[in-house]
């Protein structure tokens, strides 16, 4: 905040502008620009580890790992988005306390009384007394759980039909070979599932991007929390008072979010060129084709 900021009722046009912009609610509102984008790059990997478990479940020989893998992607992708991002947090955040209600609390005292589930301050996550970042840093982990259980159903489906659609007699030969299961996945099946998975894993990214504004409803304080904040009218008691400008701070974030996936577009172009290239696809096909 710039030294003339001191009194903001005694300034007008630009000077006011700049005050205001460079408030201390503002500062936090670009931060949560960069929430948004840790929850991306911790969310993406993590959702893929667990779609690639539950495609490497669902094409397994055991039964029960079988059963288990279809399970968790036709469960997932068959309940409403929401109902996840909301059960799932509130069941981890009630698991973690109740295994510290068993450390830290008096065992005579139930933990649920009736509809209410209660333990004493100690078992709390987090701590009352924690300070404020604490808070978010455990909102944001639960969200990356939720988020990743989720679109990780979603990738499990992807994989397991990129999986389906490497040639069955490039697997055939590697076992005539003498390559072992385990080998003909990780030197064969693994490797070209890639190009075949990268278009549907394309769309689920997209899709998670478009899918972050929910961390609003999980109560992480997020471009969309402060959006909505710092844009509603502000009267003579604040010190920056204006009208109803949440329309701009939306078109705000608008544009943040169509610069995400103009970005994320022309990366996924370049993994994809490189992908096909040698590959018997359509799109390895066409660049063969292609006039050098």
């Amino acid at each position: 905040m710039f030294a003339y900021c001191a009194d903001p009722k005694s300034l007008e046009g630009l000077e006011w502008l700049s005050c205001y912009l460079t408030s201390g609610a503002h500062r936090l509102f670009y931060l949560s620009f960069g929430t948004v984008i840790l929850l991306l790059l911790i969310t993406a990997p993590v959702a893929l580890l667990f779609g690639f478990g539950g495609a490497m479940a669902s094409r397994s020989r055991f039964a029960p790992l079988r059963w288990f893998g279809r399970i968790y992607t036709s469960m997932v992708r068959g309940v409403p988005d929401i109902i996840f991002f909301l059960f799932v947090p509130i069941a981890l955040d009630q698991a973690f306390e109740w295994l510290r209600a068993k450390v830290y609390c008096d065992p005579s005292v139930p933990i649920r009384q009736g509809n209410e589930f209660l333990v004493c301050p100690a078992a709390k996550l987090p701590l009352s007394t924690a300070p404020e970042w604490i808070h978010q840093a455990y909102g944001i982990t639960l969200a990356v759980i939720a988020f990743s259980v989720v679109f990780g159903a979603f990738a499990a489906n992807v994989l397991y039909g990129a999986m389906n659609a490497v040639p069955r007699a490039q697997l055939e030969t590697a076992e005539a070979y003498g390559m072992s299961p385990r080998q003909v996945n990780r030197r064969i099946l693994i490797p070209q599932m890639w190009t075949y998975a990268l278009p549907g894993l394309s769309n689920l990214w997209m899709i998670l991007i478009k899918a972050t504004p929910l961390l609003f409803v999980l109560g992480v304080e997020d471009i969309v929390y402060w959006a909505r904040e710092l844009g509603s009218s502000k009267t003579n008691a604040y010190a920056y008072p204006h009208p109803d400008w949440r329309l701009y701070y939306f078109l705000g974030i608008l544009v943040f979010y169509l610069l995400m996936t103009w970005g994320s577009e022309r990366v996924f172009a370049r993994i994809r060129r490189r992908l096909s290239s040698g590959q018997a696809t359509a799109a390895g096909e066409a660049m063969r084709k292609a006039p050098a």
